[in-house]
């Protein structure tokens, strides 16, 4: 009994117990084998020394001094960074994208081989059919023809015989295209491509070995084991394949002979690198099918014509279409049951959510409608009907329907319509009389929703008619986004930036200067100022006794005393009005038309993260920058003696982003003279106009430019009491009125003072 009640007592302690014991044991076992270890003699160690720190950390080594290729040490060790401060400082520049620096390779690239003959035929119905499904095309030709055709890319060999015409199209694919592809596809203009089956075949084949896929043929007389890809229906060579063939390409272009440019290609890949051709691989099936003579590609619903990745012979033009319109309708269909099937799971198990059936949003499968959290977040509504549109781009409450709005409204009647009849149909055919009243609004959540009032006439199988109104909603979802191809540009262009100073701003140039060294010259930044004084003629009369701008010269030169490789020039100008236009044209004529300009202001607070993106939305004969910079408000308004908060989480709270202000400005001297060329012949040097004009008025009227203007939160501007030039044109004076009176304070700081006051007058 004694016993069993000791046992019961210790039960709860007993896995402690086993565990303690377990570890005991398992350590002194670990202990004796160290030590069995330690007496064994290292081979080859002696006359070494070993590593600091003892022999924890030493490979293992074995016979002869060498590593056991069966143990790695895998402790990492930490190199500190360190640079000698005795070198000068150079400042690494980074590729633009990750993929470039990491060697990443595009997918796919396209060569089509195509003849002068069959140019303008052919190969312009390959380029309207399967080109833009393609991220690269090229067509390679023997002769070019008078003229290319538009939108293709042609490079021609010079002859036309066909082996001269595969061997050079193999070896300029290897030399502009090698580094920077993983796949490469060859096929004919008389090839029909399905371009997404051919893309998706490659997304599932291995990049790592050497493929040659595509229709394999038999050599006529030769070795039954080996196969050539038929070049009708197109074949697949990788990046690693091509790589090992391009040193053998002039031997096989002197050794082998034969009359098909494929079955030559074939032979050397064979003969050199033993690589045949498949029509099999990894599990993926290169499908084809060969068109006979008089075929109708609506009547053919054969499996092996479905799934086919290339067609051949496509002997026209007409039939090429055909083919495209045939397969597109395929893919279409095959994309609407996915969808359809898709919506019939959405539905099933959104009944087995918590929500249950009222969880289901409309369309199914589309994201739920935005909710917003307060009224400022409302998405409002634009009325419209067939003829007007009652919420215009130019703030007017009514204007006359016309270019893609017009086009928008017709395609989703349309629809509507389309969508009635499908439900309805044969009970009822819905036909329109009238468009009563119709809303739409962009959600960015989902897309654009449009509800619409329409009054149907409804037929019946009888052909009784009745006249009826119905709501019906529609939303056209967001599809796959597209990134737009845009110019290259890069961190590395020098800004020139171009600060304008007139006697009113000398109180802030000090400041300016100090934060231009602080940010750009201490950081060897790739941007060089100029200054621009601007004298007025009573001033500039009276320069040599006294010079207004002495200051700031005297600034400029203990700043290049400062950094003795900075030169800041400056620039002196005698002017009744300070024009943005006519300061600017002295500017140009002084450097060259690829330099990149910031047309700053004194009030603009500099810094590195402004500048590259300066640089990089600024691109040469494509766009121009406008930024619009943080105006912060007017301290004795906001705080009232208080001290201002200083720290990072509240900045930018005490401002606005002002944008009526148009100071501020990034462009390409080549892209500003174009457009002062147009607008000195349509002003025909009438100095009153320039006068009365802007930067940014000169790009928007005289240039086809894209004129990007984003909020800038690097353009941080402290709050200065400013003058207007009254001298400016009307809507140029008026912005700059509303800037200040803007910039003084947001509404509320405003009720507050005004409050105050009151509160101190009744007192």
């Amino acid at each position: 009994m004694r016993l069993a009640a000791v046992l019961a007592a210790l039960r709860p302690a007993l896995p402690l117990i086993l565990g303690l014991s377990l570890g005991c044991s398992l350590s002194l076992l670990r202990a004796s084998w160290s030590q069995g270890g330690a007496e064994e003699p290292c081979p080859g160690a002696a006359g070494r020394a070993g590593p600091p720190g003892g022999g924890a950390g030493a490979r293992p080594e074995a016979a002869g001094g060498r590593p056991d290729p069966g143990h790695e040490d895998f402790r990492p060790r930490i190199v500190p960074y360190y640079r000698d401060p005795n070198k000068p400082y150079k400042k690494v520049l980074r590729t633009r994208y990750i993929q470039t620096e990491l060697g990443f390779h595009e997918r796919l690239f396209v060569a089509v081989l195509t003849s002068k003959a069959t140019l303008n035929t052919l190969a312009v119905a390959v380029n309207k059919t399967v080109a833009h499904h393609f991220p690269r095309l090229l067509y390679f030709s023997g002769l070019r023809g008078a003229k290319v055709p538009h939108g293709m890319v042609l490079v021609a060999h010079g002859d036309e015989r066909p082996i001269w015409l595969m061997y050079e199209t193999v070896h300029y694919v290897h030399q502009h295209f090698s580094s920077d592809y993983d796949w490469f596809y060859i096929m004919q203009d008389d090839t029909y491509a399905q371009a997404e089956q051919v893309k998706a075949l490659v997304t599932h084949l291995s990049i790592n070995q050497d493929v040659y896929m595509g229709r394999a043929e038999e050599f006529i007389g030769g070795d039954e084991q080996a196969r050539y890809c038929h070049g009708g229906f197109g074949y697949l060579i990788s990046r690693s394949l091509l790589l090992k063939l391009h040193p053998h390409l002039d031997s096989c272009r002197n050794e082998i002979l034969s009359v098909r440019p494929d079955e030559w290609l074939g032979r050397c890949i064979i003969d050199f690198l033993g690589v045949t051709c498949v029509s099999q691989l990894q599990g993926q099936h290169y499908q084809t099918y060969e068109l006979a003579k008089n075929t109708e590609p609506e009547k053919e619903e054969g499996e092996e014509f479905q799934a086919a990745l290339a067609v051949h012979p496509v002997s026209d033009v007409t039939l090429m279409y055909r083919l495209h319109k045939h397969f597109s309708r395929i893919q279409l269909d095959r994309a609407y049951q996915e969808i359809q099937d898709l919506q019939m799971q959405i539905r099933n198990l959104t009944l087995l959510t918590p929500a249950g059936e009222a969880g289901l949003t409309w369309p199914v499968g589309i994201n739920a409608p935005f909710l917003p959290k307060s009224r400022f977040e409302v998405i409002s509504w634009d009325y419209f009907t067939e003829q007007h549109l009652f919420s215009c781009p130019d703030g007017s409450p009514k204007c006359e329907l016309s270019g893609a709005s017009k086009i928008d409204v017709s395609e989703i009647i349309e629809s509507a319509l389309e969508q009635l009849n499908g439900r309805y149909q044969p009970l009822l055919r819905f036909s329109k009389r009238q468009l009563l009243n119709g809303y739409r609004r962009f959600d960015p959540t989902r897309g654009m929703e449009y509800t619409l009032d329409l009054l149907l006439e409804a037929v019946t199988q009888k052909g009784h008619s009745h006249v009826l109104a119905k709501r019906v909603s529609l939303v056209r979802p967001l599809s796959k986004v597209e990134i737009i191809p845009m110019p290259y540009v890069t961190e590395a262009t020098r800004v020139q930036l171009v600060l304008p100073l007139t006697v009113q701003d000398l109180d802030f140039v000090a400041n300016f200067l100090d934060t231009f060294a602080m940010n750009t010259l201490d950081t060897h930044d790739n941007a060089v100022l100029t200054l621009l004084f601007i004298y007025h003629p009573y001033d500039a009369q009276r320069v040599s006794q006294v010079d207004v701008f002495a200051g700031v010269k005297a600034m400029v030169g203990e700043l290049e005393k400062r950094y003795a490789d900075v030169k800041i020039p400056w620039i002196s100008v005698k002017t009744e009005v300070p024009s943005q236009v006519k300061l600017m044209d002295i500017v140009s004529k002084k450097h060259p038309v690829d330099t990149l300009f910031f047309l700053a202001s004194v009030w603009t607070e500099i810094n590195m993260e402004f500048l590259n993106r300066c640089r990089m939305n600024t691109i040469s004969n494509w766009q121009v920058f406008f930024p619009v910079h943080f105006q912060e408000f007017n301290p004795a308004l906001v705080y009232r003696g208080e001290q201002s908060a200083s720290s990072s989480t509240d900045f930018l709270r005490d401002g606005h982003f002002d944008r009526h202000s148009f100071a501020e400005a990034c462009f390409y001297n080549s892209d500003y003279m174009t457009a002062r060329t147009k607008l000195a012949a349509d002003i025909l040097d009438r100095d009153e106009v320039l006068e009365s004009m802007e930067v940014f008025d000169v790009f928007l009227r005289y240039s086809g430019l894209h004129l990007f203007r984003a909020v800038e939160p690097g353009l941080v501007q402290k709050y200065t009491l400013r003058s207007c030039n009254p001298r400016l044109s009307e809507e140029s004076y008026h912005r700059c009125v509303l800037s200040s009176l803007e910039g003084l304070a947001s509404r509320s700081h405003l009720a507050m003072a005004l409050f105050e006051q009151e509160q101190a007058n009744s007192t």
